[in-house]
């Protein structure tokens, strides 16, 4: 059997100690197998790392290749993970790094465990658990395969282990994001008053819904310039993943945890303070607002979640920044980010598969190219190709909203958001596509589909300015096509959801339509689909 060995999740992370050896203590050596998302030198797998241990990093094929990642995505972990080992050699730690273009590579995890074990004689294999089932059902059968212990850690850079998730979802008959947020907040402290929240409310979302202006002026954003190894990694992508979807040109991530950390000071400082009221708006001028950009390091383990949401926190105590805007960032990072990974190791591997509208239309090809009419997702198609990156409204009510509305197989507008985005791991990207953006789960993780017509994109943003459509038509081949998707939409799928309360003044307004506007709807959502499932596949 593989050992599972748990910490307590009852101490933040923030105020963990290491548990390292003794200096001078040795003990038979172990592989201690470090992940691209792993970039913490506090994760638990290398808490206890000594003299004799090896730690192996490697760049695999498979990897970079069971979905096609941006080119921007694998350049970002690859020059990480070299600046990573590269940390961990300052500090005395044994690494063992494999690069993609190593003649040897075996090109997938348990290959390069094999030849890991083949080199170096462990005792056993240390891992923290991976995010993704595919990958911790590979680590299952090591144990097996080589012969050797196995031992596979609670990943506590999370505030909830998968087991108190399973046991919290357990006691419930309905799981709402909202109450296990309220629960994260009583276990961190955050934003707290005694026992009541902070500003006697929980949650400000309604404040965070303001339009923004063309001529709002947001702080320029930080970048870094390439040095010498992230240089010969964009090389390396080039050379390998040119045929992926995006484009490295003006690649400048920050790829130290040092570079990482200067980006926190900045948005604290520049963006925290204006993030709340426009989080949901949308600009052509203005890609990211003032949205963090530090989910990619986040994710990828050079920030520790927590310790940012206390800086987030002490901002709003020193008066810096109000409190919709510091709710709604913590709200964020300890309510949705953790309930969203709870989720989906509560539901694999059978949540993949969901499709509870029947949706079975193709992805079409503009999803690539975004050679479409519609400006609203031209818009954010070609800021994904050109950045690796789209904020959570532009996924949810553009591009996810188009194909909830068009009727997309949730499993390909899955695999989309999978491959473009550079934030994007499967624990995290799955059951916001599934459950949240699709509702292909029947409504498990959210109580509504987000669903909604051309006006909602016209108030959020300026995108309808440019368009050949017109938002104001409601019908026809010249008016915006989320219009009559939307009622077509809910016409579709009536039966299911006419019984959900937060619809019934939408099929309340339907139901009172005329019999010709309900058809005129109808008949201009098969037209505009016709035209859709006519374009060329070529992607």
């Amino acid at each position: 059997m593989v050992t599972r060995a748990g910490k307590a999740h009852d101490t933040p992370a923030d105020k963990r100690g290491p548990d390292r050896e003794t200096p001078g203590e040795t003990r038979a050596g172990r592989l201690i197998l470090i992940l691209g998302d792993q970039l913490s030198p506090e994760i638990s797998s290398l808490r206890d790392v000594g003299k004799g241990d090896t730690v192996l990093l490697c760049e695999v094929m498979e990897e970079a290749t069971y979905v096609r990642h941006h080119p921007k995505k694998i350049a970002f972990l690859f020059s990480a993970m070299r600046h990573f080992a590269e940390e961990l050699r300052a500090t005395g730690v044994t690494v063992d790094y494999v690069r993609l273009d190593d003649p040897e590579n075996a090109g997938s995890f348990t290959g390069e465990v094999q030849r890991a074990v083949r080199r170096f004689s462990p005792d056993r294999i240390i891992v923290t658990e991976p995010g993704e089932w595919r990958v911790l059902e590979a680590m299952q059968g090591w144990q097996r395969a080589l012969n050797l212990p196995v031992e596979i850690r609670d990943d506590d850079r999370f505030l909830c282990s998968r087991a108190e998730f399973r046991t919290w979802a357990e006691s419930r008959k309905q799981l709402r994001m909202e109450f296990f947020y309220r629960d994260m907040r009583r276990k961190t402290g955050l934003l707290m008053e005694g026992e009541e929240p902070a500003g006697g409310r929980w949650n400000f979302d309604a404040e965070n819904r303001k339009p923004a202006k063309p001529d709002l002026l947001t702080p320029k954003r930080k970048g870094f310039a390439p040095d010498a190894i992230t240089k010969d990694v964009l090389a390396l992508v080039q050379a390998r993943f040119s045929l992926h979807f995006g484009t490295l040109d003006g690649f400048d991530f920050a790829v130290t945890r040092k570079d990482a950390e200067s980006l926190v000071d900045r948005f604290i400082e520049d963006h925290l303070p204006l993030f709340g009221d426009q989080q949901d708006a949308m600009l052509t001028s203005d890609r990211a607002l003032s949205h963090s950009l530090l989910s990619f390091y986040i994710n990828a383990g050079l920030l520790d979640p927590l310790a940012i949401c206390r800086r987030v926190e002490a901002a709003y105590r020193k008066g810096h920044a109000p409190l919709n805007a510091v709710e709604g960032f913590i709200r964020q990072i300890i309510g949705w980010r953790e309930y969203v990974r709870g989720v989906y190791w509560l539901k694999m591997p059978d949540y993949r598969e969901g499709n509870a509208l029947g949706a079975e239309r193709p992805l079409p090809d503009f999803y690539w190219t975004g050679e479409t009419r519609m400006a609203c997702m031209r818009q954010v198609i070609l800021e994904t190709r050109d950045h690796a990156y789209a904020h959570h409204i532009q996924r949810l009510m553009v591009t996810g909203n188009f194909a909830l509305l068009a009727g997309i197989k949730p499993q390909e507008i899955h695999q989309w958001y999978l491959e473009v985005y550079a934030d994007a791991y499967e624990w995290v990207e799955l059951p916001n596509v599934i459950g949240m953006s699709q509702f292909a789960d029947g409504g498990f993780l959210g109580s509504k589909p987000y669903a909604a017509g051309g006006n909602y994109i016209n108030r959020m943003s300026d995108y309808c300015g440019g368009c050949s459509y017109d938002v104001k038509k409601k019908t026809g081949p010249d008016a915006c096509p989320f219009n009559a998707l939307y009622w077509d939409f809910l016409a579709r799928h009536e039966a299911l959801l006419k019984d959900n309360r937060r619809l019934g003044p939408v099929y309340s307004t339907w139901n009172k339509m005329s019999d010709g506007q309900r058809k005129s709807y109808r008949d201009s959502a098969k037209a505009f689909l016709a035209e859709v499932d006519a374009l060329p596949k070529t992607y």
